[in-house]
């Protein structure tokens, strides 16, 4: 089942339960699916690019939290931080530490990764491989850890 036949079916389930952080989060995804068709004409998107929509409005859900909390907004983070939670269930499941840990270690066997020269060769393979387990930011540390 799709990303957006899913959305369309917990929508109706958080309109039932009135549900309005889920409601506002889910109709916020379905736009953003509803948005990158429109740009492809039409085409259906992928799985990957299901998953970089998702993970795109989890990291700005993310900063906007951080800002928030910074600037003593609690009630604002707090809507932010909600409705993050209701995105993540969509995604696939994260890696633990470990997990990525193993898991870069084996891309950089494959790609003959030495130094920290060759962290773009890693990072190029990893993002793809790990796209919608892990995000950027955790595979890029978790790279420069393993590589210095």
């Amino acid at each position: 089942m799709s990303l957006e036949h899913t959305i369309s079916e917990a929508i109706k389930t958080a309109m039932r339960e009135k549900d309005r952080v889920a409601l506002d989060s889910l109709r916020a995804v379905k736009s953003q699916i509803l948005l990158l068709q429109t740009e492809a004409r039409g085409a259906e998107i992928s799985a990957e690019q299901e998953i970089a929509i998702l993970q795109r409005m989890i990291k700005q859900r993310k900063d906007s939290f951080e800002q928030f909390s910074a600037q003593g907004r609690q009630d604002l983070a707090e809507v932010e931080e909600a409705q993050m939670k209701v995105i993540e269930k969509f995604l696939p499941k994260q890696l633990s530490a470990e997990e990525l840990e193993t898991e870069i270690k084996n891309i950089i066997s494959e790609t003959g990764a030495e130094s920290i020269k060759d962290l773009g060769k890693v990072m190029g393979a990893a993002s793809k491989a790990l796209a919608g387990k892990s995000d950027g930011k955790s595979i890029s540390e978790m790279a420069k850890k393993l590589l210095s």
